[in-house]
């Protein structure tokens, strides 16, 4: 007869996301993920074969709940520019916020695995994608509103976009303050 598990693996993917945000992949030891799971290394392996599967599991939680909260934001109604700049403005909000300046676990994860994990790289990839193409659906609802001239690339903005929220997200981690970050979202909206 099999024995129940002692543990929510729903539960555990999501401590173990906080942990694998707050240290990265690799600092993150098998330890650090058994203590924050308060399960034993057996139950780890048995319930997720791997410190790298677990860790897959814990970015496509990460992914599934910001890309869903992203695009919660800027599904709104109203005038685009506003709600391009309050989504700007809450990420850079939350990053400030966070007393362990984590940034996002998705930029942190490309910055430290591009190249090195595939499959990383790719929810990552999947992640950014899903991300440009929200940007560039508001962009050609301000455009066809007459709020962004329509002669401009909708695509290339949604890009740009991208960048910059990525950017901003790196730059969270060490600001002292919101000034610079709030600049940075000011110019890039006045620039649409």
């Amino acid at each position: 007869m099999a024995r129940p598990k002692q543990f929510d693996p729903e539960a555990a993917v999501s401590q173990a996301m906080e942990v694998f945000w707050k240290k990265g992949y690799a600092a993150t030891t098998p330890q650090d993920l058994v203590d924050a799971l308060g399960i034993g290394k057996g139950s780890l392996y048995n319930a997720f074969g791997s410190k790298h599967a677990l860790f897959v599991l814990a970015l496509r939680r990460y992914r599934d709940g910001q890309s869903l909260a992203l695009v919660e934001l800027l599904d709104g109604s109203g005038p685009v520019k506003p709600r391009l700049r309050g989504a700007l403005k809450l990420l850079a909000e939350m990053d400030l916020d966070d007393p362990d300046r984590r940034g996002c676990m998705a930029v942190n994860a490309a910055t430290e695995l591009a190249g090195a994990d595939q499959l990383a790289t790719e929810l990552v990839r999947r992640m950014f994608d899903r991300t440009e193409s929200a940007f560039q659906a508001v962009i050609e609802e301000g455009q066809r509103s007459g709020e962004i001239d329509p002669g401009r690339d909708a695509a290339a903005l949604g890009s740009m976009l991208l960048g910059i929220l990525v950017g901003s997200r790196v730059l969270a981690r060490v600001a002292e303050g919101p000034e610079r970050l709030a600049r940075v979202i000011d110019a890039t909206i006045d620039s649409l």
